[in-house]
């Protein structure tokens, strides 16, 4: 097979076939129907085989509110756990948002949540957590799921093996655009799983403008809880009626005109993760958002309202029937089998959806294609694009070398940020060489987070490695350009307002990485200091250690006071601690760099202190923050 047609069908039934083939799928919906006699704000907890952990929430416990059901508010951490990257990858972007009833429910249940899983990731038997939820119940899984894996991230320098799983069933739509680019750019679309069955309108409900449907809505709501609690009641009365015929005709309608927007930028409400859309005829797994939104118009606009409503609570016929299917699929796929791989995947995968109209399906299913080299080529020319930008590199260790040279003794941060006239061409070339570096690594980033580099890139030690270096190497010129340029007055300091994300993810990859080992290796003690300063945001921390000193010679509050020592003191301790293990390059302690200024700075203000302590009746109260009696 050439490399442009790489078949995006092959994860996607790898997915597909391997939740079929063992009990994950059955356990999860087994679980769901049992919780729907729970009690109110309660989920389940049961021990599998294998080490793997079941969690299942409720499916109904919302009631829809004229002002609510279609509100979205922010989402930026789930208790004290940050989710996503405070920094949006543009100003204009966004902010991740969800909605705003089913963010409530799980602040309902999330302390006891949060409980329950440090109590299992405490024990060393859980190996996998499988959160799972029918209806409104998988849109609290999901958000649990969500903070579950935001939290491993957070402590994944203790090395926890615990992997995470969502699996939902007829769950609605959760956030917007922002909330499904999160998680992409996260890599946890594949720990997301939605079963939606063919006719089902509940994962479709949110496509449309609903609100003035209330009343329709907390009918069905009503219905299916009653249904899954006791099965016997949904044979007797689906409410079909004048008003749940408008509410499917609306729905309908939103689903198209969502199709005709190829972005999807007219909806509120996008897709995350992988869908797996289920019938009577097999299944089919998707994880483009366009494929999905298309798919789930395609799906319903076969059925009817009455299907619509029950196909609710078929999940269970279609979970038991899976594994059979996808054996029939495999062993006899209806006509001649085509000769491309391609092809015979897009065919299989058509049937498997159950649609009569198999052309629009077909249509449909190759927006999942992934279009141009797959993964692995794209890491094979890496390399090549690698070695055109080194050149650039290397000029801008040379000029390092040059500034530590020099007889000003300001070093290469301060040289930088400076411009110092014998320099300025210089100077120049190499901010040019800094911006074609930072274009390529945008470059790497993006095409990683797009799934267009293999997932464990981020784990090769020489990419590792690579960014690193390129870290270490010119982070420090970024920290030089915004403090010369008086950014900081306008925008804050460097750390909290002015680092490009590309750092942060290269942070994550070194600790994810391969930090460990290279702390361990480092264990014996350096016997010269480093060619890179092994922070390489020393110097804004710098920058911002000479605005407390500045602040402290005209601070007059004694509170305030104690407060800028204490900043200034720990980071002259830890600055101190760099220095000791040789973990600093010479340029730091160059005589007139910034570090040695500011050094000197707080020698000549610690000696004034003592002499006012000294002589109390001269005392100044802005140069302590102690009142010396």
């Amino acid at each position: 097979m050439v490399a442009d047609e790489a078949s995006s069908f092959e994860t996607s039934e790898m997915l597909a076939t391997f939740l079929a083939s063992t009990p994950l799928l059955s356990e999860s919906w087994r679980l769901c129907t049992t919780t729907a006699t729970s009690p109110p704000r309660s989920f389940l907890t049961e021990q599998g085989v294998g080490g793997v952990v079941y969690i299942a929430f409720p499916g109904i416990e919302m009631v829809a509110a004229d002002s609510s059901w279609r509100t979205l508010v922010p989402l930026v951490s789930i208790g004290d756990v940050t989710l996503f990257s405070a920094r949006r990858d543009k100003e204009d972007d966004d902010p991740v948002m969800v909605h705003a009833g089913m963010l409530n429910l799980l602040f309902n249940v999330f302390d006891q949540f949060q409980n329950q899983m440090l109590a299992l990731m405490g024990n060393s038997n859980t190996k996998t957590i499988v959160i799972t939820g029918h209806s409104i119940g998988g849109a609290t899984a999901s958000l649990c799921a969500l903070w579950l894996l935001s939290y491993l991230h957070h402590i994944s320098s203790s090395s926890s093996s615990v992997s995470v799983l969502c699996i939902t069933f007829g769950s609605p739509m959760l956030g917007n655009s922002s909330f499904s680019n999160a998680i992409l750019r996260e890599r946890w679309g594949g720990n997301f799983c939605h079963v939606v069955s063919k006719h089902d309108i509940m994962p479709r409900l949110l496509f449309a403008p609903i609100t003035p449907y209330t009343a329709q809505l907390n009918l069905l709501l009503q219905f299916w809880r009653l249904s899954t609690a006791a099965p016997g009641f949904g044979k007797l009365a689906v409410p079909v009626s004048d008003q749940q015929q408008e509410l499917f005709n609306v729905v309908m309608s939103s689903l198209d005109a969502a199709t005709q927007d190829g972005e999807g930028s007219a909806i509120l409400f996008h897709p995350f993760g992988s869908y797996l859309f289920v019938s009577s005829e097999g299944a089919v797994c998707v994880d483009s958002s366009t494929a999905v939104i298309k798919m789930m118009h395609l799906m319903f606009t076969s059925g009817s309202l009455y299907y619509s409503i029950e196909d609710h609570l078929k999940y269970g016929d279609y979970v038991k029937n899976l594994s059979l299917q996808f054996l029939n699929h495999k062993n006899s796929m209806h006509g001649n089998i085509p000769d491309s791989s391609y092809e015979a995947g897009l065919e299989l995968a058509v049937q498997s959806s159950g649609l009569a109209n198999q052309e629009s399906a077909k249509e449909c299913l190759k927006l999942t294609r992934r279009m141009g080299p797959s993964p692995t080529i794209n890491a094979a020319m890496l390399p090549i694009k690698l070695s055109k930008v080194v050149p650039y590199r290397t000029e801008i260790e040379w000029y390092k070398s040059w500034c530590d040279q020099q007889v000003d003794q300001m070093g290469y941060y301060d040289l930088f940020k400076r411009r110092r006239n014998t320099s300025k061409k210089m100077a120049m070339k190499v901010n040019m060489n800094r911006h074609k570096l930072a274009r390529f690594w945008n470059d790497v980033i993006e095409m990683w987070e797009k799934s267009e580099l293999p997932h464990d890139l981020a784990v090769r030690e020489k990419w590792v490695n690579a960014s690193h270096f390129y870290k270490l190497l010119v982070e420090p010129l970024d920290i030089a350009e915004y403090y010369g340029k008086g950014t900081h007055t306008t925008k804050g300091h460097y750390l909290q307002h002015g680092r490009e994300r590309r750092y942060e993810v290269f942070d994550r990859w070194w600790k994810d990485g391969i930090a460990a080992a290279a702390a361990e290796e480092n264990n014996e003690r350096r016997s010269k200091f480093a060619s890179l300063t092994q922070d390489s945001c020393f110097w804004a921390r710098v920058e911002e250690a000479r605005d407390w000193l500045n602040s402290v010679r005209s601070e007059s509050d004694t509170s305030k006071l104690a407060v800028l020592w204490d900043n200034i003191e720990k980071f002259e301790k830890y600055a101190v601690e760099l220095i000791n293990n040789k973990e600093v390059s010479e340029d730091v302690l160059a005589k007139n760099s910034s570090y040695s200024t500011w050094v000197e700075d707080l020698k000549e203000l610690r000696e004034l202190r003592a002499n006012v302590k000294r002589f109390p009746h001269n005392f100044n109260p802005f140069l302590d923050g102690e009142v010396i009696p």
